[in-house]
């Protein structure tokens, strides 16, 4: 029995399916989990010793890598000091000035641990600032667990076939409009009927899988929110700073009201943000009667991590670089499954990707939804024999880093054109 099997046999005995958070029983491509012992680079090593090159990342914090010897030495200091304060640091506000110098939508920030309570804290604001109760989001789209957004979501609700949870009042569902992604005309249907305090989106989905917007969509959105006094939300927690400095509203050039970051923001420590307009945000308590708090909100350890990862992500040449490895990485798949005859599309933008079996395009949560989940388990127990990490479920994004290189690259495409093939026969 390997290590790792012997670790979850023992985790789950006292933690609920042996993980704390549900993707990480790797229930979707069968086997058990790999604990991971240590990283560095672009790699992982398992608890029996086995090296992989890892398209995880930590599910995309880590864009500089693993135990980048900036942000190592930065929390080795900070770590000197104290953990954690509960009262304000001056870090607090060099994060912040980061934040809302690159993305030009966001006039102030606050802070909080994680994307589940940005995406909370912004919903309550706009329906604050609108008093109206109803919001809009999309199939397929995941806004992390709170109650009135586990509808029809995507990421781990959606792996696992159960998208609506136990245990969430139906009076709160009844309050989230469920439109489909990449379909204005659903969006305006719910905005003539009813009075709608925000549309939240994913600019760039990555829990159904990766999915990108079709020309006009987001732009769509912005007018339509704009027309009938919606705020809109751009859910970048997970593309915040990946896609682009400024996020995938850099890249596609709109202007949210309200946006939620995460993940790199907190370079592989606990952070994330909610920001935005200062109409908005001014409403936040202490300054406004709309309530948001907590304890480690900002603290020292995560936000020294944020501020060294912005600081490495800032150099003019990473973006190209990430996008460089990113389209090879793509198009080197896209060479493999013509070349052995397999029904799969790739889909891809920056450092993010999702390989989909089973289908010639996915453009939205009707479209994933179609993927052939038995065909990627193989293939990822396939790339896992051969030192490739990889998601382990078909509805999530993979990840490339800053450490990332060619020679990663060609031996990534190498083993899927192998593990392809084998599935062929």
């Amino acid at each position: 029995m390997s290590t790792s099997s012997q670790l979850f046999r023992e985790a789950q005995e006292c933690i609920p399916g042996g993980v704390n958070s549900p993707v990480r029983a790797w229930r979707a491509v069968g086997g058990h989990p790999l604990f991971i012992q240590r990283g560095r680079g672009c790699r992982v090593v398992d608890a029996d010793g086995k090296e992989y090159i890892d398209y995880v990342g930590s599910w995309g914090p880590l864009i500089a890598g693993h135990a980048h010897a900036q942000v190592v030495s930065a929390l080795q200091q900070e770590l000197k000091r104290g953990t954690s304060f509960g009262a304000p640091t001056a870090k607090e506000i060099e994060l912040a000035r980061i934040i809302v110098k690159a993305v030009p939508s966001i006039e102030k920030v606050r802070l909080t641990s994680s994307g589940t309570e940005a995406t909370m804290t912004a919903l309550r604001l706009a329906r604050g600032y609108t008093g109206r109760t109803k919001i809009i989001k999309f199939a397929g789209c995941y806004h992390g667990h709170n109650d009135a957004l586990l509808v029809r979501a995507g990421s781990g609700a959606l792996t696992f076939g159960t998208p609506d949870s136990q245990g969430v009042p139906e009076a709160f569902a009844a309050l989230t409009l469920v439109a489909e992604y990449n379909n204005l005309a659903t969006v305006e249907a719910y905005l003539k009927a009813d009075a709608v305090a925000a549309v939240i989106v994913e600019p760039v989905p990555g829990n159904m899988g990766l999915v990108l917007p079709e020309a006009n969509f987001l732009a769509g959105l912005r007018t339509l929110t704009r027309t009938y006094g919606a705020v809109l939300i751009f859910d970048e927690v997970m593309s915040g700073f990946r896609l682009a400095r400024g996020g995938a509203q850099e890249l596609y050039n709109i202007d949210p009201d309200m946006t939620c970051l995460g993940k790199v923001i907190g370079g592989g420590l606990p952070l994330a943000a909610v920001g935005g307009k200062r109409a908005l945000m001014d409403l936040l308590a202490p300054v406004g009667p709309v309530y948001q708090a907590g304890t480690l909100s900002g603290n020292p350890l995560a936000v020294t991590a944020g501020i060294e990862t912005l600081k490495i992500v800032g150099n003019p040449s990473a973006y190209a670089r990430l996008n460089e490895l990113g389209t090879m990485l793509a198009e080197g798949l896209r060479r493999v499954i013509r070349d052995t005859g397999t029904l799969a599309c790739v889909n891809q933008i920056g450092s993010m990707f999702t390989i989909f079996f089973g289908v010639d395009q996915v453009r939205d949560y009707a479209t994933a939804t179609q993927s052939d989940t038995a065909a990627f388990a193989r293939y990822f127990q396939g790339m896992i024999e051969r030192g490739i990490y990889l998601p382990p479920a078909q509805f999530e994004a993979a990840f490339l880093s800053l450490a990332h290189g060619a020679a990663e690259v060609e031996q990534t495409i190498a083993a899927a054109g192998e593990v392809l093939q084998n599935m062929r026969s």
